[in-house]
């Protein structure tokens, strides 16, 4: 009976204590990667929403750098910010005496309902949100810990990733953070420097104040030290060593304390290298500890990580890559603006689409920004454009969500350089087939010449092939990969219908191509998809 009793006791003992081992060994990266798989949410999901959006939004011109380019009389060829310094002694004050810590505190972000943003963001057809967590101005936009310069103790005094993740989970929307905090040191250096000309020549600016020169004012008790750096002299590798671990801090308590499902580094390759990866363990960790699985997503412009999405920023891939990606972009600015020399957009509705389209048959997702204005809200040019992009998103949601790519992305490819008035050259084509090739900034915007009306892009779901004509007129068009012959191993089409109108349409498949008339009355203005039964 003593030997029954011992042996349940000793059973129950390392039955109990399997968890506590379990949390107390945090599995490696390398052990991390034989595990994980990309979560379908994700990669089902191919539209996403972020708002890029923080202090560097309450000056209403400056460029998207304001931070930086305000602390410069002369911005170099960075022509973007060439207002910021003006507009922020016109506004402000001079940045020796009011510099960028005392806009943090002008931002309230008043109309901010992060109910409504996520709500409507998730009725525009989006699968994924995206909420800026800090930007290159040091400058947190939630409860931290470690990090005295954050929208709780300052500026709106609230806690904006937690109302944003309180939102997700109520609309069950996956969410995601974006750092882009890990080059402030040499971001902020303009912050040390002071005007070579002019009144206040040679006057430092208020990178160079201390805690002391704060007795009195708002901010008394705070250290500009800590949103700013130290300035450049007193930088000892003991400090930047400071600055990492600081950095670790910070993004392990918002991968843990928030209940994130996406994360985004800014810059290229993990940020502060192995500390950027130890962040990410920790992350996947988490969601093991939490879940028992890894249900969460890593994106970065990181080579040779298989477990993170390739981020390419207002760009997309040439080719059909093998492994989840995604393009960012957005439709004009990424922190709202109204420079005058900036305010006509890059992106509208129909490019938007297009680029979705692209992306999608090329195994990507489209992140699509929005600039919310300084309050919170959207600007209302910009709601309209969205309402436009949601629509389509809507009426053709069954050639989007879930598919994938065919064994080719397209077909009459680069249709706009056959037009006798495209006015492009020998040279023009092969610079643009460089640029397809870098990835990054090499998206169609609207300067762009238009596609050809024959020009489509396929995607799959089941048996089922989809396409898309991204620029569609009445009329039959002409698929060479669609033939009976083609070399893809195609079925004969039985009969295929355009989505959103349930009406069939007409067309005639031979061995050298399947023609395809195109209606003159269509469910919308922008991209056309058709349903083709059969060809699989």
């Amino acid at each position: 009976m003593k030997s029954t009793k011992l042996l349940l006791i000793l059973l129950l003992s390392s039955i109990i204590s399997i968890p506590s081992i379990a949390q107390e060994t945090a599995a490696s990266w390398e052990d991390l990667r034989k595990e994980y798989k990309f979560p379908a949410w994700y990669t089902e999901a191919r539209f996403g929403i972020w708002v890029h959006w923080g202090a560097q939004t309450e000056p209403l011109q400056g460029g998207g750098w304001y931070a930086r380019h305000m602390y410069q009389q002369d911005v170099g060829n960075q022509l973007w910010g060439k207002n910021a310094y003006a507009y922020h002694n016109k506004t402000y004050g001079h940045p020796s005496e009011i510099g960028y810590k005392d806009v943090l505190n002008e931002w309230k972000a008043e109309r901010l309902d992060t109910d409504a943003l996520v709500s409507y963001f998730k009725k525009l057809g989006a699968k994924y949100f995206v909420a800026l967590a800090n930007h290159h101005d040091h400058f947190d936009n939630f409860n931290s810990t470690y990090h005295p310069w954050n929208s709780v103790n300052m500026g709106p005094k609230r806690d904006i990733i937690k109302e944003f993740e309180v939102s997700c989970e109520k609309f069950n929307m996956p969410y995601g953070v974006s750092s882009h905090d890990d080059r402030f040191l040499s971001w902020w250096l303009p912050a040390f420097g002071s005007d070579t000309s002019g009144r206040y020549k040679g006057v430092p600016y208020d990178g160079h104040m201390t805690k002391e020169d704060g007795k009195g004012k708002w901010w008394e008790g705070l250290n500009p030290a800590d949103l700013y750096g130290l300035p450049p002299e007193k930088r000892t590798p003991e400090y930047i060593e400071e600055v990492k671990q600081n950095w670790v801090q910070r993004h392990k308590e918002l991968v843990t304390k928030y209940d994130i499902d996406f994360l985004w580094f800014d810059g290229y390759g993990f940020p502060y290298d192995e500390y950027g990866k130890e962040v990410c363990e920790a992350f996947f960790n988490h969601k093991l500890e939490e879940k028992g699985e890894i249900d969460a997503v890593i994106a970065g412009k990181v080579s040779g990580e298989s477990m993170l999405v390739k981020d390419i920023e207002r760009g997309g891939a040439d080719e059909i890559l093998p492994y989840p990606w995604q393009g960012i972009t957005t439709l004009r600015t990424w922190f709202y603006k109204e420079d005058p020399e900036r305010m006509e957009y890059n992106q509208n509705a129909r490019t938007i689409i297009e680029l979705l389209a692209d992306y999608m048959s090329k195994n990507g997702n489209l992140l699509l920004n929005v600039e919310l204005l300084a309050d919170g809200t959207i600007p209302e040019e910009q709601r309209i454009i969205l309402d436009d992009i949601g629509a389509w998103v809507n009426l053709n949601s069954e050639a989007i969500y879930a598919t994938k790519p065919w064994v080719i992305y397209g077909d009459n490819l680069n249709s706009y350089l056959k037009s006798e008035d495209s006015g492009v050259t020998e040279t023009d084509i092969k610079a643009l087939e460089e640029q397809h090739k870098s990835g990054h900034f090499n998206e169609r915007t609207l300067e762009s010449p238009a596609y050809g009306h024959d020009e489509v892009r396929f995607v799959t779901k089941g048996d089922v092939l989809y396409v898309i004509v991204l620029n569609p007129a009445a009329g039959d068009i002409e698929l060479p990969s669609l033939g009976l012959s083609s070399g893809y191993q195609v079925g004969k089409v039985t009969d295929i219908e355009m989505i959103g109108s349930g009406e069939q349409v007409k067309f005639n498949q031979m061995d050298e191509k399947l023609v395809l008339s195109v209606p003159s009355e269509r469910p919308n203005i922008f991209a056309t998809v058709f349903k083709l039964n059969g060809v699989l």
